[in-house]
């Protein structure tokens, strides 16, 4: 639900941003030409030409404030911080148009139009965002859209980062609790937040409870004790953040976001929020169905073989686990025997497998099995690119075991990846399959998903690692 909430507030604003950024360059047109603030000598152009204009410039503006994270969570962020952004992305945008305009020979427009349109651009556009931002705070303080914190610390530092969370109601963070290292204090609060733990049961607490962002608010003499937590955290999909002691970072000049004076350090955390998310979203939606359609003579070949060659059902669903640690069923064509891990349990499929019904083999070698994947894409559980995903069984034996493993859950799982298209898919390397999805995951784009998409087809769909 807390998602839903969080997309449809990000989908909200970039609809207000289109819809006002259509307003500004009306109005810069009647600012000119109406107005005429400046007397117009040359004549005075058809609106219509300015209006074909709206096309590129939803696409430079969608681009730009991509690209200068317009769309991104700033409930912890200062609105100047925001402004300053938007000042820089409209700038940019402006620039843009005005490049691409230049070679429309057929119509010169006016800079006087640019000029305004930047200026009413950002006038509006932050405008707009106080007032979004404003209402996303009203809505916070009646508990819509709340984010739930864990402080891992019990000290002065954590007291200070509470106590901020307490009179900022309108972020909606709401801090579960808090972790120390002296057993005794358990019970205890902390501005008002229970005292829940020590370091050692962060493990339990993360797997038990429903936190979102962890923070770390450990005094100096604690730096023996972070990496031991750091590696917990790795093994857990939650965002997590650093309020250092300021008098040990103040020589590494590094960037913070400023949260009521204190600096906020992000170490990790999802690269699809705003208008990425909707990019990704609408190719999947896109794509996977028409790929439905395409290869729905071949599904239905697929189904009589099936049917014809073993008993049992058409389709196997297995419990797969996907964004941010949540398990969900996904779809193949079966392509092994019914029962067939009744007495070896979750394992990966080997050479010669005998479980393998009679067109099980060529199925999983061509990746036909996973053509009714599309239908998990369009539902939302998976993406077209994304790191594979994998059972939760086995997942548990690879956590503890595998340094960052868990950070593919980070990303949306996917019906091809970064890794599969240079041949890191079945037996082999885990190291570099994991290497080559965090790749992807910190380097993603709209591009990277259609370059993966295009290698798959180019480099085909037979493996000689899939079994």
């Amino acid at each position: 639900m807390l998602k839903r909430h969080a997309n449809f507030f990000k989908s909200l604003l970039l609809l207000l941003d289109l819809a006002t950024i259509t307003i500004a360059w009306f109005a810069a047109y009647l600012l000119r030409f109406k107005v005429q603030l400046i007397p117009v000598t040359k004549g005075i152009p058809l609106l219509s030409d300015y209006f074909f204009l709206l096309i590129p410039i939803y696409a430079i503006w969608i681009f730009s404030f991509q690209s200068f994270d317009l769309y991104r969570p700033r409930r912890i962020s200062s609105r100047l911080s925001e402004v300053w952004d938007m000042v820089k992305a409209n700038t940019v945008s402006v620039l843009s148009l005005a490049a691409f305009a230049f070679f429309i020979r057929d119509t010169e427009f006016s800079r006087l139009v640019f000029a305004y349109f930047w200026a009413l651009n950002i006038t509006l556009l932050c405008l707009l965002r106080w007032t979004y931002r404003e209402v996303l705070r009203i809505l916070r303080r009646r508990n819509y859209n709340l984010r739930y914190i864990l402080v891992i610390g019990a000290g002065n530092l954590a007291e200070k980062v509470i106590e901020r969370f307490k009179h900022h109601p309108e972020l909606g963070m709401t801090v579960v609790g808090c972790l120390t290292r002296q057993s005794e204090k358990i019970g205890q609060s902390v501005e008002g937040a229970e005292i829940i733990g020590t370091y050692d049961m962060l493990s339990p607490i993360l797997a038990k409870r429903t936190i979102d962002q962890v923070f770390l608010a450990l005094p100096s003499d604690a730096k023996h004790e972070i990496n031991k937590i750091m590696e917990v955290l790795s093994q857990y999909p939650v965002d997590i953040r650093v309020v250092p002691d300021i008098s040990q970072y103040m020589m590494l000049r590094s960037e913070a976001e400023m949260f009521d004076g204190l600096p906020i350090l992000t170490l990790q955390a999802s690269p699809l929020y705003g208008w990425s998310r909707v990019i990704k979203r609408s190719m999947d939606i896109g794509i996977s169905a028409l790929t439905l359609i395409i290869a729905s003579p071949l599904m239905i070949a697929i189904t009589i073989a099936i049917r014809w060659t073993s008993p049992g059902p058409i389709f196997y669903r297995q419990i797969r686990m996907g964004l941010d640690g949540k398990s969900f069923s996904m779809l193949k064509f079966r392509s092994m025997q019914v029962d067939a891990e009744r007495e070896t349990g979750p394992v990966w499929t080997t050479r010669n497998d005998n479980r393998r019904t009679t067109i099980g083999k060529l199925l999983r070698q061509t990746s036909f099995d996973e053509l009714p994947q599309c239908f998990n894409v369009l539902k939302g559980d998976m993406s077209l690119v994304g790191p594979r995903p994998e059972r939760p069984e086995l997942i548990d034996q690879c956590r503890t075991g595998i340094p960052s493993y868990i950070l593919r859950q980070k990303m949306k799982a996917g019906m091809t990846g970064w890794a599969q298209v240079h041949g890191w898919r079945g037996q082999t390397s885990l190291e570099k399959r994991i290497e080559y999805d965090l790749y992807y995951i910190e380097h993603w784009t709209p591009w990277l998903d259609f370059k993966i998409l295009g290698m798959t087809v180019v480099r085909g769909f037979i493996n000689k690692s899939a079994y």
